[in-house]
């Protein structure tokens, strides 16, 4: 792109001090302290680029588990009392003394493990003394308040909700089914602190693992220009296309919210760019922030990577991960799809045009300036393929992009962007860490009390034998689990908590999680708490709840595409006729089955983004709106019949809306004679 056309299209990008004032106010991790001190900031950078290569040397040199995941999570509480203010409107440019003594005390648990590690494996058998919960109790405070500090208040007090149920559990006065023997301090804290069933639990295990990793993979691809090269890729392929801006932002959404995972660090990202974008050729600014917001939370169902969850789902069904991609792709399309109809119907309705061609840089001049940097990712996907190790593949790709960055002057890297790389990968993962150490707590308390179960009779019980009415219920609460939190850890506790409630009707494994996981993730855009909307409201100008209502219309595809692949579970190309309901490997479903899914799933997607944008090629009234929303809902049940008739519904009102444009066309060709 040349400089000309490039300070064109990007004229009305929005201020970088809004960019700053939004993610202070809705993005958690951009809370953080603004030191003057160059001792401080080189200490800081110093401790984040150890961090970072710490685990690049354990992806190949691993130590005890144990140990490998209380480095990893009580050093990241460390950095959180160093990085993040006690309060919002604290001074941020010293650390009160409390911090530096709170950044001793997490350092301090993490030494304590070291040095007792063999007396806790093998003398005491993990049965704690009175020191180990002293330092266990200390320890579960400690990420409470880091917790506190990076996600808000929902998560810790979740987390303390639940870790209140082991201490009064055995009270006559709780529902029977919810009762339990007594619990001593000795049993909670040795569960939290001393085995891998609690703070250093799967979730941390995933976060060391895989999570990290990948984050750290992100912030190599940020600094080699990845994101722009989205930018302009999305812009030469769509943007003087009807509603092109729109259609802009839903394409690098999608590519960007896939490889950084955040909802709202996307949202702000790429929403800088692309709602001045879409404002500026006639979209409302409440649809427009609802397009980012939508958009931003569909990229982490976007295989390959999306946002890391594919590997934390591995992780905890024993899927593997090249199942778990190849099943996420029909739907993640049709999400898509959904909302890109939206987008495009509503600029057919509004007479929206796209960006002049001339203003816009070409396919060819992307590809050649910038795109050399997709190589890494065609890489990962490769390495993942064959069998390699997800950490392993994770490690090469971030060399490769190292390498491959240097190809071109203005991508290279050079060492201090790289120690920047290192760094800024390291603070990035702090909010994730530092979440599924929480979410460890309730994982926790859950395995001891067997609380799990309980929750899963319950939703079983409401649901009254009903498959529709329990996954009903299961969306409710995983939409309420998920809300405040990012994905990562709200897929976790649905996981472990919800997903369950579905074995009773024999729902196959990858499609219970696969439903409470999408349903999660959409937490971030349905009010109440959508942060997603608010942030993306916060850059439009537009009314935060109004752009909530909006995001969910768009994402409406996504709420109904899980019923669907529970019902057909063709449309995760999966075949699970037969198999125990916990299988780990599936056949793949028929190709016709596929086929005839996705082509009803597609016609019926349409179908629903018409008749909610009131226009296909010319206006509908209210009455064909009804008409054809019945019809399309009709092609998404699963079942040839339905087909059959929401097919003739949807395809005729289609032609029969083409006929009535192509009149009125011809009258107003005529009248202009």
């Amino acid at each position: 792109m040349t400089e000309g056309k490039k300070e064109t299209v990007l004229a009305e990008e929005i201020s970088s001090d809004q960019v700053k004032a939004v993610l202070e106010k809705y993005d958690t991790d951009s809370k953080v302290r603004k030191y003057s001190n160059k001792s401080m900031v080189i200490l800081l950078s110093v401790l984040g680029i150890l961090y970072s290569l710490f685990h690049l040397y354990i992806t190949f040199n691993p130590i005890p588990t144990l140990l490998m995941r209380s480095i990893h999570l009580l050093f990241a509480m460390g950095l959180v009392f160093l990085i993040y203010p006690t309060f919002n409107k604290q001074r941020r440019d010293k650390i009160p003394f409390y911090d530096w003594i709170l950044f001793a005390l997490s350092i301090g648990a993490c030494g304590y493990l070291f040095v007792e590690y063999q007396d806790i494996v093998s003398t005491r058998g993990g049965i704690p003394n009175t020191v180990d919960i002293i330092v266990a109790i200390m320890a579960v405070l400690l990420v409470l308040e880091t917790a506190r500090r990076v996600t808000g208040w929902i998560l810790p007090i979740l987390a303390l909700v639940f870790l209140s149920y082991p201490f009064f559990s055995h009270q006559g006065w709780l529902p029977r089914m919810m009762m339990t023997r007594e619990f001593d301090l000795g049993d909670i804290f040795g569960q939290l602190f001393l085995k891998t069933e609690g703070l250093f639990s799967t979730a941390i295990g995933a976060s060391v693992q895989f999570i990290f990793l990948f984050i750290l993979f992100g912030a190599f691809l940020s600094k080699s220009g990845m994101g722009q090269f989205f930018n302009d890729l999305a812009l030469a392929l769509a943007g003087h296309k009807q509603g092109g801006p729109a259609k802009v932002s839903v394409i690098s959404s999608a590519f960007m919210g896939s490889i950084n995972g955040s909802a709202v660090a996307n949202v702000v990202g790429t929403g800088a760019f692309t709602i001045p974008l879409m404002k500026k050729i006639g979209y409302k600014k409440d649809f427009a922030g609802a397009v980012e917001a939508s958009a931003s939370i569909g990229g982490q169902i976007l295989p390959p990577v999306m946002g890391a969850s594919a590997f934390i789902m591995a992780e905890t069904t024993g899927i593997s991960y090249g199942t778990i991609a190849l099943a996420a792709i029909i739907p993640a399309l049709l999400y898509f799809l959904g909302v890109i109809m939206q987008v495009h119907f509503r600029a057919g309705r509004d007479g929206l045009k796209g960006i002049p061609k001339p203003d816009l840089p070409r396919v060819k001049e992307v590809l050649l300036d910038k795109g050399h940097l997709i190589i890494p990712l065609v890489a990962l996907v490769a390495l993942l393929g064959s069998g390699m190790p997800v950490a392993h593949a994770a490690f090469w790709t971030i060399v490769l992009t190292v390498v491959v960055a240097a190809v071109r002057k203005h991508t290279r890297m050079s060492f201090k962007d790289i120690l920047f790389a290192l760094e800024d990968g390291a603070r990035q993962s702090l909010s994730t860490v530092i979440a599924c150490g929480v979410v460890g707590i309730i994982i926790g308390v859950v395995n001891l009390t067997s609380f799990g179960s309980t929750l899963t009779s319950a939703i079983t019980t409401l649901g009254s034998g009903s498959l529709f009415l329990t996954l009903f219920l299961t969306m409710i609460a995983s939409i309420i689990l998920g809300m405040g939190l990012p994905s990562i850890p709200a897929y976790i506790i649905t996981a472990t908590m919800v997903a369950p409630a579905l074995a009773d009707f024999g729902v196959p494994l990858l499609v219970a999680h696969m439903f409470v996981f999408y349903f999660g993730i959409f937490a971030n855009i349905t009010p109440p708490v959508a942060l997603a909307s608010f942030a993306a409201a916060g850059l439009s100008g537009g009314s935060p709840m109004k752009t909530g209502a909006v995001s969910v219309r768009l994402a409406l595809a996504g709420f109904i595409v899980p019923y669907l692949f529970v019902y057909a579970p063709a449309m995760l190309l999966i075949d699970p006729t037969g198999l125990p309901m916990n299988a780990t490997e599936f056949p793949w479903a028929s190709i016709p089955d596929i086929l005839s899914v996705t082509i009803s799933s597609i016609l019926g997607v349409v179908g629903i983004g018409a008749a909610l944008e009131g226009y296909f090629k010319t206006y509908m009234n209210v009455i064909t709106r009804i008409v054809l929303a019945a019809g399309a809902l009709l092609l998404i049940v699963p079942e040839f019949y339905t087909d059959v008739i929401g097919g003739l519904i949807v395809v005729g009102i289609f032609v029969f809306n083409t006929l009535q444009n192509n009149r009125e066309e011809n009258l107003a060709k005529e009248v202009v004679e």
